[in-house]
């Protein structure tokens, strides 16, 4: 077992991402190329996993069949590697010439030894030192690293997106691709493309407007930038899609916020020579407030098609017009070539977090089939003439409380969908949770985002809270799914071996049969998953890898995601192959009891507890609804530094954990941070003395 030390991470927000408000609570075309063939991945094909989604398909497709039902028996543990001081682990990891590359939780980049995981570099961008008010911004998270021409790229969630030398970690380059004093941060992977490397970013709830940039690899210099929402007249003045993009929006939107962040969801196509990506959700929630009197308000909850070379518009689709929900739009979408209805297509497919899976045309952008994965309320369903969902009644809370499925949270968000080019299936974990949503100000059980209130209501009896899908793209029918006992899980990996993977938030590791579904194998990973796996192989060896380490916004779902990890459960990668005779390291024991303390002596003033619960619901998203942690903060209750009014001052105001990934709040008063204080201690009372 190797282990290196690390920053320990103990991250917090000051204010709640809507597109988790959910789980707080529960828990125009362009030129048409000809048509040329996507080289389907094979069984010979490179043995490599140098992309984000493996290739620039974006499929998250293994070619190896070494491990397949028929040895799945004989897999186990090579090796582990200890990551002390990591939090929520989202990153898919990437593999190239023997050296395993990821990241952790605020964006530092290591490389191990792919045969044995011995740690080769580590490079750390220091957040904390450089901008550590971009920490409160979101909660410390990184999708992973990309590998293109000897040099490996990433984002520190600051926004900073830099080069390395693959070989020994030195920084080649960086460059900050958000205003420092912005409310944007980067939690995505970069993705390359012909000398080329693009990024997003996140802040779309603050009503930011979106963009993606494109940067050249060699010197880091800017080649162009996309806005996914116009800007006021003057910006868009000349620019054909910004002033197609602003007839769709009303009032002067350019102050009141627009959105449209591309937050995860990039691909390239090497085919056609184009970059997709898909974009956020609109800011602020209330379109009315945003764009009074009508309007689709373009590019947000869109698929756009750009020119790889210039950045040129090229064709858009949008998934959902005015949104109204945080139906972000910003996943993973994959390339495939598929016949549909006897006619050869190069597809795009996305399952978005509206409950559709989306199936287009790549040349034109024509929606050629949308179908319900998951149950859905809001839309009956989407025109394929016209391209537009049709909405069931008062979806818009026009008339009160609507009650609607799927929640904000998403019936399919960041993690990794799979797709099979042998199979033909798409694999996609999800979600069924649905919401209740109105106008107005937040009561008791509810989150507000723009004066619009919502709650996360749990899945019909009988419907399991979350799933592993196998779905048919061409005829959009079920081919089998998987019931999950979490709602917060990992992204999914498929292999030519017949086999697919996944993690989950209970802290399993689990192989099903790619055509039947039936479960084949399983490994205790001690402690929750949510990103992806990959595969790669190495002297004749096929290899899996997977990053542990349960967290993200995790800490905000509340009693659907204390799935009973400790914040001291040890995150690690793990990597298996056929007869791994590797021997899982000591982990603590899921729903161990958390020893809670007090001081009897203490005088709790309700008037401050009530204060104090206010403000902690921008900690909530680490330390836990409630302060009751779910794993990717320490529990307040029985932290000693949460215990002393000085302790908690000196971290919480003056930054004295800082360096460990605690952020600073210097803007607090002492008042203010006392009831923080008081709510904590008030919360360790109410619960039993050890749970």
């Amino acid at each position: 077992m190797r282990c290196f030390a690390c920053e320990c991470v103990s991250v917090r927000m000051f204010r709640l991402r809507f597109c988790f408000a959910a789980a707080c609570l529960l828990v125009a075309t362009g030129g048409q190329p000809a048509l040329a063939q996507s080289p389907p991945p094979t069984a010979a094909a490179p043995t490599d996993w140098p992309d984000h989604g493996a290739n620039p398909y974006e499929t998250n497709f293994g070619p190896e069949a070494q491990i397949s039902p028929a040895t799945i028996g004989r897999l186990g543990l090579a090796w582990q590697v200890d990551l002390p001081g990591e939090a929520g682990l989202e990153a898919t990891p990437i593999e190239v010439g023997g050296t395993v590359f990821f990241t952790g939780s605020y964006g530092a980049v290591y490389a191990v030894n792919a045969r044995t995981g011995r740690l080769l570099w580590k490079y750390d961008p220091e957040i904390w030192n450089f901008n550590p008010a971009k920490m409160r911004d979101l909660f410390a998270v990184n999708r992973g690293p990309t590998y293109d021409n000897g040099r490996i790229f990433s984002a520190a969630l600051d926004g900073r997106l830099f080069a390395l030398d693959a070989k020994d970690g030195r920084l080649l380059w960086v460059v900050e691709t958000v205003p420092k004093d912005s409310p944007q941060v980067v939690s995505g992977a970069p993705r390359t493309f012909r000398g080329k490397v693009i990024i997003g970013q996140a802040g779309a709830d603050f009503g930011m407007r979106g963009y993606v940039t494109a940067y050249d690899q060699a010197t880091g210099k800017q080649s162009w930038r996309f806005y996914t929402a116009p800007g006021s007249p003057q910006q868009n003045k000349g620019d054909p899609a910004q002033e197609r993009a602003a007839a769709t929006w009303h009032g002067e939107y350019w102050k009141t916020g627009t959105g449209g962040a591309v937050w995860d969801g990039i691909t390239f196509d090497p085919d056609l020579n184009r970059i997709y990506i898909g974009t956020g959700n609109a800011g602020p929630s209330d379109a009315e407030k945003r764009s009074p009197g009508g309007g689709d308000n373009l590019y947000t909850a869109s698929i756009v098609a750009l020119d790889a070379d210039t950045g040129t518009y090229l064709w858009h689709y949008q998934v959902v017009p005015r949104d109204a929900w945080d139906f972000d739009c910003a996943m993973q979408m994959t390339l495939a070539d598929l016949t549909i209805g006897g006619t050869p297509h190069k597809v795009l497919m996305q399952a978005p977090k509206d409950g559709f899976l989306y199936v287009l045309d790549r040349q034109t952008g024509k929606l050629l089939s949308a179908g319900k994965i998951v149950k859905v309320t809001w839309a009956k369903y989407v025109d394929l003439k016209t391209g537009r969902p049709v909405e069931a009644p008062n979806m818009r809370y026009q008339h009160g409380v609507t009650i609607l499925f799927p929640s904000a949270s998403g019936a399919h968000t960041w993690q990794a969908q799979s797709f099979s080019p042998l199979s033909k299936l798409i694999y996609v974990p999800v979600k069924h949770d649905g919401m209740t949503i109105r106008k107005g100000a937040a009561k008791a059980g509810e989150v507000e985002n723009a004066g619009v209130a919502a709650a996360l209501i749990p899945p019909a009896p009988g419907t399991p809270i979350a799933s592993l899908l196998a779905w048919d793209p061409v005829t959009q029918k079920k081919a089998w799914e998987v019931p999950q006992d979490t709602i917060w899980n990992g992204g999914v990996l498929s292999t030519a071996g017949g086999l697919v993977f996944e993690g989950t938030g209970d802290g399993y590791f689990s192989a099903w049969d790619a055509t039947t579904g039936k479960l084949l194998w399983r490994f205790y990973a001690g402690l929750g998953i949510n990103g992806a796996p990959i595969s790669f192989s190495l002297d004749g060896t096929q290899y899996i890898s997977v990053l542990v380490g349960y967290g993200g916004g995790a800490g905000a779902g509340g009693s659907a995601m204390l799935t009973g990890w400790s914040f001291v459960a040890p995150r690690r990668l793990l990597t298996f192959a056929l007869d791994g005779k590797e021997v899982l390291g000591p982990t603590p024991p899921r729903f161990a009891k958390v020893t809670l303390l007090d001081n009897p002596a203490l005088h709790l003033d309700p008037t401050a507890v009530a204060s104090g619960e206010q403000l902690f619901a921008g900690c909530a998203l680490c330390h836990g609804v409630g302060a009751v942690s779910a794993g990717p903060a320490p529990d307040l209750r029985a932290s000693p530094i949460a215990l002393d009014p000085s302790g908690l001052w000196a971290v919480v105001h003056d930054g004295t954990l800082l360096q460990q990934g605690m952020p600073r709040f210097e803007t607090l008063t002492r008042a203010q941070v006392n009831d923080i204080f008081q709510y904590i201690r008030e919360q360790s009372r109410r619960a039993p003395s050890s749970q």
